[in-house]
Parts: C-alpha cells; sequence; structure tokens
C-alpha cells in the first residue's frame, strides 16, 4: 500500500478562533502573529479509501499560516513553512504529498516545495480542471444552456488552472472571454487557443465588463477577497467557483436567487473513506485536489505529477481517466458547501426565465 499526506492551511484567522476557544480573545493581527512561530501540525489520520484495484490511507498536515499570510509574507519564508510541513508528512511515511489551497499557488506552484522533499508532490490542479469542467456542463445543461451557443468567460484565466480550463472549454464553445490582470499574458493565452482550435478568444481585465452578458462562468483566481458581486451577474448564468479562498462573495447566495453557483471540484471518493477531520462536507466526499493526491497512490504512481503553471491538457485526460478507473466521480452540486438539488436548480432556472421576460 501506498500512503499520502495532503497539505491544508486555515483560510483565515477565524478558522483558529472556531477551533480553540481560548484564541477568541485575541485580535486577529495578534493570532497571526503568533501562527508565524507555530510549528506544522498533523491534523487527522485518512482511512477506508479503496478502490477495486487498490487501497490507500494517509494524513492531513497543516501548514499553520491563513491566506493573507500566505500571500503578504515573505516569499521564502512562506516556502520554508510548507516546505517544513513536507518534512512532517515524509516522518509520518507519506510517499506523496498533496498541496490544498494557498501553498499549489505561492511561488513556483509547488516545484521547490519538491526539490526539498524525498517524497514526490502534486497540487491536484489536474483533477480540480477536470472535475470543474464536467460539472458546470452539466450545470449549464440543466439550466437550458448550449454551451456552443454560449458566452463562456474564464475568471483568473493566465493562472495555471485557469489557463487549462480555458484551452479545454475553447474545444466545445465558440464565445469564450478571458479575464486576468496581466494584459501581456493574456494576449499569449489568446493566441494560444486561437492556434489549437481556431477561437478567437476576447481578452479583457475588467470583471464586470465580461460578466454582463456572460451565460457561464468558471472563476478560478487566486484572490485573497471574493471578486465576483450579486450586481455582476446576468439573471440564468451559472458560476462554478473552483478558487479557494471563494471568488464569489456570499452575497450573491443571498441577493441573487435567479443564478446558479457551484462549487467546484467536489468529488466522492471510493470506499468507506474516513477523514477523521471535518472540512465542511458530508462523509465521502473531497475537494478534487485531494483527490488527485489519492488517486496516484493508489495507482502506484509515485511521482510529481501537477507542478508549476504550465498544465497540460494532457494531465487533465491522464488523471481524468485514473479517476474512473478508480471509481472516483463528480458528486452532485454543492453551493457554499450546501447541496444543490435538482428541484432548486429548476426553480433558479424558472425565475431567471421570468426576470429576463420583464427584462424585453
Amino acid at each position: 500500500m501506498h500512503r499520502f499526506a495532503f497539505m491544508i492551511h486555515p483560510l483565515d484567522a477565524g478558522y483558529i478562533t472556531r477551533k480553540f476557544s481560548f484564541a477568541r480573545h485575541l485580535p486577529p493581527a495578534l493570532l497571526e502573529w503568533v501562527m508565524r512561530y507555530l510549528p506544522p501540525l498533523k491534523v487527522s489520520r485518512i482511512t477506508g479509501v479503496r478502490s477495486p484495484h487498490a487501497e490507500t490511507e494517509g494524513w492531513f498536515v497543516a501548514c499553520p499560516l491563513t491566506s493573507r499570510q500566505m500571500v503578504n509574507l515573505p516569499e521564502s519564508f512562506v516556502i520554508q513553512r510548507i516546505i517544513k510541513t513536507g518534512r512532517l508528512a515524509e516522518s509520518l511515511g507519506a510517499e506523496i504529498l498533496g498541496l490544498g489551497a494557498m501553498t499549489s499557488v505561492v511561488g513556483d506552484a509547488g516545484i521547490t516545495v519538491a526539490r526539498n522533499l524525498n517524497i514526490a508532490v502534486t497540487t491536484g490542479n489536474s483533477y480540480t480542471v477536470a472535475t470543474a469542467i464536467e460539472a458546470t456542463e452539466k450545470a449549464a445543461a440543466m439550466m437550458g444552456i448550449e454551451l456552443p451557443e454560449a458566452e463562456v468567460v474564464v475568471v483568473g484565466a493566465t493562472g495555471s488552472i485557469g489557463a487549462v480550463c480555458a484551452k479545454i472549454l475553447a474545444r466545445r464553445c465558440r464565445k469564450l472571454t478571458l479575464v486576468a490582470r496581466n494584459e501581456d499574458k493574456l494576449v499569449r493565452l489568446a493566441g494560444e487557443i486561437k492556434e489549437m482550435t481556431g477561437v478567437k478568444a476576447r481578452i479583457t481585465r475588467s470583471i464586470q465588463e465580461a460578466l454582463r452578458r456572460a451565460d457561464v462562468i468558471i472563476t478560478v483566481t487566486a484572490a485573497v477577497d471574493t471578486v465576483i458581486e450579486p450586481e455582476y451577474l446576468k439573471p440564468g448564468a451559472v458560476v462554478c467557483d473552483v478558487a479557494r479562498p471563494r471568488d464569489v462573495s456570499r452575497r450573491v447566495a443571498e441577493l441573487r436567487d435567479d443564478v446558479l453557483v457551484i462549487d467546484g471540484g467536489v468529488v466522492e471518493v471510493p470506499g468507506d473513506v474516513n477523514f477523521n477531520f471535518n472540512f465542511g462536507y458530508p462523509p465521502g466526499l473531497a475537494y478534487a485536489c485531494m483527490a488527485e493526491t489519492m488517486i496516484l497512490a493508489l495507482e502506484g504512481r509515485i511521482e510529481n505529477f501537477t507542478l508549476g503553471r504550465d498544465l497540460t491538457v494532457d494531465q487533465v485526460d491522464t488523471i481524468n481517466r485514473l479517476a474512473a478507473k478508480h471509481g472516483f466521480r463528480v458528486a452532485g452540486f454543492r453551493s457554499f458547501e450546501l447541496p444543490v438539488p435538482e428541484a432548486k436548480v429548476e426553480a433558479i432556472r424558472e425565475r431567471a426565465r421570468r426576470k429576463l421576460a420583464l427584462a424585453r
């Protein structure tokens, strides 16, 4: 049996105060200062991951820095903390390490971390892309959106996940808009897509401008704060939020009952998995990035699989094939951690139809 570990971290200081009551009395800035000096932690042991072909087990290990610290502290300091957490995974017996949330984003997206560890490393981004696209296509179909005719937008398009999402979507749609802050990178990506697929993608740095006409949105920025607000979206839009921390404001869920927001990359894990840790999902469900580490352990592919920012379509296809072999599959829709039954999707579709009819 090959064993794995997956690295997590608190998204904000609130995660610490909710878990440790004594910390509620500390100002967030003081709490984050203390966290800079905490050692990495073994959070839990993960058991029961079993496919028709193999089984595996592993651990959650935590790097005690918040998302804001990961972005704002010196990069070399943050990477050293991630490496130190990876060495904890090594000492536990893991053979492959998955990098979760911001630990997969900072620096060179895992390359330096892998060079400083004696175990394999993966960010999980390949399977995240595969599941996000599958879920988005299914959600669009349920909302009555024909993808080839739809206005499709990728927010955060020049990141590793966003770029390969855009390349895959360009094979299936004709009206594609790419959004990111760096215009030079947008121009290069649009050129690659034109060469690969013939699709001439629009580019813009303005999220609001792009979303005004969007039917389908995949959003995957590395922003610490939310970037999509309720007033940006048109009735009937489908938004797949792949980013952690989230890109979509909770105000969208509160104020827009005519758009469908789904969490990207949520999958069912085969076997009788017990994470021994509550990260907000029901038993048996996991983020796709976690699942990628499990899939590689089950398959015995103890190798650096997804690293850096040049994710390829071939990597996405490969991990998707291995996931199917071992029984992983996209879970039903969830939105802000809550399940979205088909009846709710139908109600959203009907409200959007009425709103659009009134606007004509």
